[in-house]
């Protein structure tokens, strides 16, 4: 694949404590990528220099394949930043046609439109005067005006209600199939699990995670297996833990909760198919994979330090 993003090395200093310390990825084309972190992890001033608002203290930033400080660089790429700003007096269709004629290649002024999900109506009213929800999703249209091949989204659904959060990310996983590359930051940690092919983890200025959402999950969180017995009157927790002891070599813990039995274990796949093979009699068997709000809590309170999911896979 095509590397569009690129760091190397990056510090940024400010008096003399760094906001970012010594990190380095690579994003390629066509992927969605959730950066996420807790407060002053250092995610905005990466985005920052991504953008070419700050130039790093050490280390480079490449994005398609030249400066971010560059215009014809700047021209092939969008921005929607948490805080949408729109100029005081003029219609969201007027703000479309003023973004339009910033770029070289402007996307189509009807897909923009669309894009928006704002009625006529909408389009007619000045900036200030739309909901927070719609200037995001005009903020959306706006980031799209010059066909951009990469897109920087911070926080990007903030503000919308459940029905433009679902028509944000499908268009997104549209762009994303066409061919264009995808960054945001978010704190909806649900967001980043559903919607990004692979997650950016910072935390005190480093980078602690890079992986897929299910790696992150897979490396950190155990996972768990759970059923109801059918019959009554058996110490099902020890039974279950003495089947498992004999044919699995992986450990695995058998706990029991209101009448259900919970075995956790790294290989889930093994102990289902286990259970099923002994004719236990057991139902409603559920399958808990893990949550990533788990593994960013462990990432970020230092029960792990600086994981490379990639390695540890």
């Amino acid at each position: 694949m095509t590397a569009v993003i690129e760091l190397k090395n990056v510090v940024k200093t400010f008096k003399n404590k760094k906001a970012v310390d010594g990190v380095s990825f690579t994003i390629e084309k066509g992927t969605i990528t959730a950066m996420l972190g807790p407060n002053g992890a250092g995610k905005t001033t990466t985005l920052s220099m991504m953008l070419g608002l700050l130039q790093p203290s050490e280390g480079s930033v490449n994005l398609l394949g030249g400066s971010p400080e560059d215009r014809s660089i700047r021209d092939r790429i969008g921005v929607m930043l948490q805080e949408v700003a729109v100029m005081d007096g003029l219609k969201g269709r007027e703000l479309i046609d003023l973004f339009r004629s910033y770029y070289s290649r402007p996307a189509d002024r009807e897909d923009l439109i669309r894009l928006s999900g704002l009625s006529p109506a909408d389009l007619n009213r000045s900036g200030q005067k739309m909901s927070g929800g719609q200037r995001r999703s005009l903020g959306f249209a706006l980031a799209m005006a010059g066909n951009p091949e990469v897109l920087f989204f911070d926080e990007p659904t903030v503000g919308l209600d459940t029905t433009a959060r679902r028509r944000f990310w499908e268009e997104v996983r549209k762009l994303a199939k066409q061919g264009r590359t995808v960054l945001f930051s978010t704190h909806y940690l649900e967001e980043a699990d559903s919607e990004a092919d692979r997650i950016l983890l910072f935390d005190q200025g480093k980078l602690v995670a890079d992986g897929t959402p299910d790696e992150i999950k897979r490396t950190l969180v155990k996972r768990s297996v759970s059923f109801l017995p059918e019959a009554t009157g058996t110490d099902w927790q020890k039974r279950t833990a003495g089947l498992l002891g004999m044919r699995m070599e992986a450990e695995v813990e058998v706990t029991e909760s209101g009448g259900r039995i919970i075995v956790t274990a790294e290989d889930t796949d093994a102990v289902l198919r286990t259970l099923i093979e002994s004719n236990l009699g057991i139902r409603d068997i559920r399958i808990d994979v893990g949550r990533l709000d788990t593994a960013f809590e462990q990432l970020t309170q230092g029960t792990h330090a600086q994981v490379d999911t990639q390695e540890a896979i």
